[in-house]
């Protein structure tokens, strides 16, 4: 059974959040900020004894390639029943997204030279306000929290990072960047703000991934 959802529909507006936590871990960066522009259209299926899926079409942005945007298309499966398994999400983007090469090699390697581990927190602060060297620590948070909404997501969440507590630089005997985030999540359904410790590891290379 499929029936078609308005997209201000807060199931619709659920699902899609959980597919964008799935996105910006997947596809974001330090120079690269995926962010949602439009829901365009939603759908929900009832699979007996498996769960309801969500069939999504948005339409995205990158923060810092204004005034171009993609589509993308999502799938997300919440299992029957269950609260601890993350859903199922697949998604598919229409048209490239901006190269991020050259930003990502340069971030990299003016981490790498950092005499100090950089440490920061209070992104952004009570103002809103986000100091320019500290974006791409910003992004790369949004990809960390991403993975940390899509694993947490349910059909009854919608998470959303609210700040950047704090974040420390751990030095490594390979090639990965590491980053101890602390992360503010907002949920906006039982509007509790709980903090997330998130270790990301990062490189131009392989991209990013959540080791705890």
């Amino acid at each position: 059974r499929a029936m078609e959802l308005p997209p201000s529909h807060f199931p619709a507006a659920r699902a899609a959040a959980a597919a964008l936590g799935y996105l910006r871990y997947l596809r974001g960066g330090p120079g690269r900020g995926l962010l949602p522009r439009e829901l365009r259209r939603a759908r929900r299926q009832d699979i007996d004894g498996v769960g309801h899926k969500y069939c999504l079409e948005l339409e995205l942005e990158d923060v810092l390639d204004k005034g171009r945007t993609v589509s993308c298309t999502a799938e997300v499966l919440y299992h029957l029943g269950s609260t601890s398994c993350a859903p199922d999400v697949q998604v598919t983007v229409q048209g490239e997204l901006r190269s991020t090469e050259e930003a990502d090699e340069e971030f990299y390697n003016q981490i790498r030279s950092l005499e100090q581990e950089l440490v920061a927190e209070n992104i952004p602060d009570s103002h809103g306000n986000v100091p320019p060297e500290l974006e791409p620590i910003l992004l790369l948070a949004w990809v960390a929290s991403g993975y940390v909404i899509w694993q947490n997501s349910t059909e009854n969440t919608k998470f959303h990072l609210a700040q950047v507590k704090h974040v420390k630089q751990v030095k490594r005997s390979d090639e990965d960047l590491q980053f101890d985030y602390v992360l503010l999540l907002h949920e906006m359904v039982s509007q509790e703000v709980l903090p997330w410790q998130v270790t990301l590891l990062w490189h131009p290379q392989h991209g990013a991934r959540v080791s705890q």
